[in-house]
C-alpha cells in the first residue's frame, strides 16, 4: 500500500519550523527531496534568487534543466502572491519581507505518470520598513516539473 505525500503540507511545515523539530516529520522527509532557507529584503528579485540558489545548491533541482528552474520559478511567484496578497511586489510599495523558506521536491501521486512536483512555502512578516510595523504572512507555490 502506497503512502500519500503531501510536499505542500511538508513545505509549509518546514518553512515554520527550526531543525530541532524536525524528528517529528522525519519519516515524511525519507520520502522527498528539501531545503530550508530564510531571505528578507524590499526587493522581490533578492527573495527569489535567494529561493533558486538554495535549491540548485542542495540539488533540488539542476540548473542544468530549465523545466526543473522553470518549475521552481512558478512555485515561487504561486507562493508569493499568498506573502503579498495578490501584489507581488515589495519595496516599491514600501514594503519589505523576513522570510524563511522551504523547498520540497517530491511524488505526490501514486501513478508513476504524473512524476514530479516542486512546492515553495514562505513564512515570516511583511510589513512598512519599520522595526515592528510588520504583520505575519504565509505563501504556498505548488508546480508540476
Amino acid at each position: 500500500m502506497s503512502q500519500t505525500v503531501y510536499i505542500g503540507k511538508m513545505a509549509m511545515l518546514l518553512s515554520t519550523l527550526d531543525s530541532e523539530d524536525l524528528e517529528f516529520i522525519s519519516e515524511d522527509l525519507a520520502q522527498v527531496s528539501y531545503c530550508q532557507g530564510k531571505a528578507g529584503s524590499m526587493e522581490v528579485q533578492k527573495v527569489i534568487a535567494a529561493v533558486e540558489t538554495a535549491a540548485k545548491r542542495n540539488g533540488i533541482i539542476s540548473e542544468h534543466v530549465y523545466r526543473e528552474t522553470h518549475a521552481l520559478y512558478h512555485a515561487i511567484l504561486e507562493s508569493l502572491q499568498g506573502v503579498t496578497r495578490g501584489q507581488i511586489g515589495v519595496g516599491n510599495m514600501m514594503r519589505t519581507v523576513g522570510l524563511r523558506f522551504a523547498v520540497v521536491r517530491g511524488k505526490p501521486y501514486d501513478r508513476s505518470e504524473e512524476g514530479e512536483w516542486i512546492a515553495v512555502a514562505f513564512y515570516g512578516t511583511i510589513g512598512a520598513p519599520v522595526k515592528g510595523l510588520e504583520h505575519e504572512t504565509f505563501g504556498l507555490g505548488i508546480n508540476h516539473i
